[in-house]
């Protein structure tokens, strides 16, 4: 298995953010390792993605360790709770010049509160808690955290959302470009440096309530007067 540029690893693509992902972008004709602490998880996962996509599609399951080790751009797609414990079992496999993406929103369920609320975050934002744990060497991008997973899902549907980013590494910025706009419907917006990630971060609670309020499944985000 030869890793290229067109492969991308989804730690956590069991679940149903990262599975939504990885079905866009074996759609999409990407080479996708999906990641799952265990490998049977992530195998069903992957044939469930080839059920909908078609046999042809690029997809694999494997343990998040091995997935990693394949990728140039690595997905992490886990609730908060469990975002620094994946980082450390990922630790020795890091390699120079990989990018980690991170949609970690630190919702307030994972002390039992509510979806539509945030945890405070020492770090400022749960991708620049991610910054802490893993090499200097790996560049981290936060992104997709606004993305539903329900309008994932729904492949035969745009998904009518802007992806924002944000990274102090501004290649790293520029690379997940074609990877958000292999979505149909998603629309890449710089979002400028890593610290800006939590403010990002906090949309996801406000759509959640949204979401509630309207009684709608997929309430997204459009930034206007922006320049293609």
């Amino acid at each position: 298995m030869g890793e290229d540029q067109n492969t991308v690893a989804v730690v956590g693509g069991t679940g149903d953010q990262g599975f939504g992902l990885a079905l866009r972008w074996a759609k999409a004709g990407r080479h996708v390792l999906i990641g799952s602490r265990v490998r049977s998880r992530a195998e069903d996962a992957a044939a469930r993605v080839k059920s909908a996509v078609g046999v042809s599609a690029q997809v694999e399951g494997m343990e998040n360790v091995e997935a990693v080790a394949h990728a140039p751009l690595v997905i992490l797609s886990v609730p908060y709770e469990a975002q620094i414990a994946t980082l450390k079992t990922l630790r020795e496999v890091w390699r120079p010049g990989q990018i980690l993406v991170d949609l970690t929103v630190p919702l307030e369920t994972s002390v039992g509160g509510s979806p539509s609320r945030l945890l405070g975050v020492w770090a400022g934002s749960a991708a620049e808690q991610a910054a802490q744990h893993v090499p200097d060497s790996v560049a981290v991008v936060g992104a997709f955290h606004n993305v539903s997973a329900h309008s994932l899902q729904e492949i035969e549907h745009s998904v009518e959302c802007d992806v924002i980013v944000c990274s102090d590494n501004a290649d790293a910025r520029g690379k997940l470009r074609p990877w958000v706009e292999a979505i149909p419907g998603c629309q890449y917006v710089d979002g400028g440096k890593l610290e800006n990630a939590r403010i990002v971060e906090s949309l996801t609670a406000l759509l959640i309530g949204m979401n509630r309020r309207y009684k709608v499944p997929g309430a997204g985000i459009r930034v206007t007067g922006l320049q293609p």
